[in-house]
C-alpha cells in the first residue's frame, strides 16, 4: 500500500461515514462518490472499509437481491453519527491550523 494511500484511508472513512449519514450506500456508489473527490478506491480497498466500519457498530448492513446479486446497503448508527461529529470538530480544528 502507497504511503498516500495509507495517509488519506482517514479522510476515505469519514467520506463513508458523512454519505451514509445522508442515504444508504453500497460499494460501487460509494467508490463513484469517492472518483469525484479525486480518491481512486478500488474494490479491495472499499470492502474492507465498510466491512470494518460494520463490524466496529459505525454502520449497518442491510441486504437486497437485484437481479440475482445480493447488494450491501450501508446506513450510519448513532455510534457512527457520534465519531462524525467528533471528526466534523476535529477536521474545523485542523483547518483552522493548516490555513493559517
Amino acid at each position: 500500500m502507497s504511503l498516500e494511500r495509507k495517509f488519506f484511508l482517514g479522510f476515505i472513512r469519514i467520506h463513508i461515514l458523512y454519505q451514509a449519514s445522508k442515504k444508504e450506500v453500497y460499494g460501487v456508489k460509494i467508490m463513484d462518490e469517492l472518483r469525484l473527490h479525486g480518491y481512486l478506491v478500488s474494490p479491495g480497498t472499499i470492502y474492507p472499509i465498510l466491512h470494518s466500519l460494520e463490524e466496529d457498530g459505525f454502520l449497518t448492513i442491510r441486504e437486497e437481491n437485484i437481479k440475482g446479486k445480493i447488494r450491501k446497503y450501508y446506513r450510519i448508527t448513532p455510534k457512527g453519527i457520534e465519531i462524525l461529529k467528533k471528526a466534523r470538530l476535529r477536521i474545523k480544528e485542523l483547518i483552522d491550523e493548516v490555513m493559517d
